[in-house]
């Protein structure tokens, strides 16, 4: 590699700056021209009963700051203890599908949300989903 720029990018860098050509955000939704806010949250690690109240505390606090996307990451439960247990539900111990039906059953939160990206908590791929949320009115 090397650390040298060409004379055209030097041309081209000194262009831009001497330019009063703005750089598009990537934050700026092309289809409405509106801010998209979003927010991660991860809950590696933690167990049902600390993901549920984390994953709760997180939306209120979303919602109240008018932030309309968040990102869930759970990971994808394969290494989970519990696929080991015969007494424990494969599904609803591991936090990718246990966060969503908690949220989905709990209607304060569900008031304040659009919806929840069901396909990647379905995927075996994936080891996160989306939520969109409502504005405040």
């Amino acid at each position: 590699m090397t650390n040298k720029l060409s004379d055209k990018d030097k041309k081209d860098w000194q262009k831009f700056l001497d330019s009063s050509e703005k750089l598009q955000s990537k934050d700026v939704d092309q289809l409405n021209n509106q801010t998209i806010n979003e927010r991660s949250i991860d809950l590696h690690g933690y167990t049902l009963e600390e993901a549920n109240k984390k994953i709760s505390e997180f939306i209120e606090n979303c919602y109240a700051n008018k932030i309309k996307k968040i990102n869930v990451i759970t990971g994808k439960g394969m290494r989970s203890k519990n696929l080991d247990d015969p007494y424990q539900s494969k599904d609803l111990s591991i936090l990718k599908h246990s966060v969503p039906e908690y949220i989905k059953n709990n209607p304060e939160l569900m008031s304040k949300i659009i919806r929840i990206d069901l396909d990647s908590v379905l995927s075996p791929s994936k080891g996160n989903f989306d939520i969109f949320l409502k504005t405040i009115k």
